[in-house]
């Protein structure tokens, strides 16, 4: 009877040693955080949460089998063309090294159940959502048309988010032009950005000092012109790189405007 006992006992020890639970927090992490990420945390993270990671994982992929199937395949064999991660997130971290010989496939069946199980927590979900829907906001307060904190129209912002993405499918030709479009345009806006700035000092000045609206007309006229050049250097980036881009990579960054 002791010795059926110890061995359910050591049978159950080694089940526990062997759980998603556990292999998780041995395997994994070391490098993502299973803590629901903070924003002071964020200059320590050598890779994305688990939460983050599994956050943008169910975003474009469905059904638990299809998620194994790409943790599965991910993990032993990454490629940056993979990653459901913005392209600048993967551009910070870079690509996670495989992880053959560091993992078994068992092991990893049941980090999988445990990560698809547990990953992202409510929480998190409600903190992000919060954040897209206040994205969404800015993005109305700033046009991609005007100047805005980054010196890119929207257009921009999307192909550095999608850039490795093997669904837009850039080739090594279309990012040698969009590069270039990209750097013209930063340039040209942040050109304007440094005189902007210089003219409207001036026109708060003299309204702080109370004077009439006559005397700041030059500058107001200044401002005018200069963020009419730089909607149209936004303009012709939205341009250049639609004509650069084919019809299905403009779908797939802005399915709305089909």
């Amino acid at each position: 009877m002791k010795k059926i006992v110890l061995f359910v006992t050591v049978l159950g020890t080694l089940g526990f040693a062997n759980s998603g639970e556990t292999l998780i927090k041995e395997k994994c992490a070391s490098c993502h955080s299973l803590d629901i990420p903070k924003m002071e945390m964020m200059p320590d993270f050598v890779a994305p949460p688990m939460d983050a990671v599994m956050f943008h994982m169910k975003d474009v992929i469905t059904g638990k089998d299809n998620l194994k199937a790409f943790i599965d395949d991910y993990v032993f064999n990454p490629d940056v063309s993979k990653s459901v991660c913005e392209s600048n997130k993967v551009q910070k971290f870079g690509v996670m090294p495989s992880q053959k010989g560091k993992v078994t496939k068992e092991e990893l069946a049941l980090i999988s159940n445990y990560m698809i199980d547990t990953y992202p927590r409510e929480k998190f979900v409600k903190t992000i959502r919060e954040i897209l829907r206040n994205d969404k906001l800015n993005a109305l307060k700033s046009s991609p048309f005007l100047i805005n904190s980054e010196s890119l129209p929207h257009m921009t912002k999307l192909l550095v988010e999608h850039w490795d993405k093997a669904a837009l499918g850039l080739t090594s030709e279309q990012k040698q032009k969009l590069l270039v479009v990209r750097k013209n345009t930063i340039m040209g806006v942040r050109k304007i950005k440094k005189q902007l700035k210089d003219l409207e000092f001036e026109v708060s000045e003299a309204m702080i000092d109370r004077e009439s609206v006559g005397s700041v007309a030059k500058q107001v006229q200044g401002i005018a012109k200069l963020k009419a050049e730089a909607t149209n250097i936004h303009l012709k980036c939205i341009s250049d790189t639609t004509t650069i881009l084919s019809d299905e990579q403009v779908a797939y960054l802005l399915p709305m405007w089909q």
